[in-house]
């Protein structure tokens, strides 16, 4: 029987990442980021935000997800944790695990990541579409998914969004991924930044048309680089994208 090398992924699933996990994901500084407004978007049940919170940093996460109860979010967590931990386990020899150390120690990392989110969810108002509150820094946790937010225009600092752009590539087409690319730097104010990783797909390849993506984006105004990550896990994932949106007071005409 052929060894698989490849991850594979119905559906788009539910993570549960840490703050650490995404500081060296998109290679943030968390002294650089207090009073900073930051919006994870499809963050899932990852704690950044609870964490970030508690670092002074104004940290919101949107995803569809929030719809649900805090105990059925926690228990759909842990079954996503073992179904991961599975799949891992039969790929031991394809990923560096330099960083995780272990199958076992990535999977107890992603159950005290999700037990934090958990227990911050639970604590406060989510806000949905229509939410009169969706701007309101009082609400941390919002019932969203891309291509729409139900943010206004230039209302964050820095834009993140992790492991759901070009990893589902064959799930979603290039339409979608324009449109929610542009969403992001929609809601990302002048003079911030927008940072998306992996640039892969669950084959491990770099997304099919980053580069026809980013001559888009340039063309716009936007300036979109390709950085160094550290986070060593995934073959091929050394990078991460971050888009910088100008500073510039004719910004709308800039969008058409």
């Amino acid at each position: 029987m052929e060894k698989k090398t490849v991850y594979e992924q119905a559906g788009v699933a539910m993570t549960s990442r840490s703050f650490a996990e995404y500081e060296r994901m998109f290679m943030l500084n968390a002294d650089e980021l207090q009073g900073k407004r930051v919006l994870d978007v499809a963050g899932g049940a990852s704690s950044f935000t609870a964490d970030a919170r508690r670092q002074g940093i104004l940290a919101e996460a949107a995803d569809p997800l929030y719809a649900m109860a805090p105990a059925t979010i926690a228990e759909h967590g842990r079954q996503e944790v073992e179904v991961v931990a599975a799949k891992l386990d039969k790929l031991r020899d394809v990923y560096d695990w330099s960083y995780y150390g272990s199958v076992e120690a990535h999977r107890a990392g992603r159950e005290e990541s999700l037990r934090r989110f958990v227990e911050d969810f639970a604590e406060q108002n989510v806000s949905g579409q229509s939410s009169n509150s969706v701007n309101s820094l009082d609400s941390r946790y919002h019932i969203a998914q891309l291509p729409e937010l139900p943010f206004a225009d230039q209302t964050f600092d820095l834009v993140l969004c992790s492991h759901f752009l070009f990893l589902y590539e064959e799930q979603f087409d290039y339409a979608f991924h324009q449109a929610a690319v542009r969403e992001l730097l929609r809601v990302c104010k002048a003079g911030g930044e927008v940072r998306i990783y992996p640039l892969l797909s669950f084959r491990t390849e770099e997304y099919a048309k980053l580069k026809l993506l980013l001559d888009d984006l340039h063309k716009l105004g936007f300036v979109p680089n390709k950085r160094k990550a550290n986070l060593p896990f995934l073959p091929n994932s050394e990078y991460f994208v971050n888009i910088s949106k100008p500073s510039c007071t004719d910004f709308q005409n800039l969008e058409k």
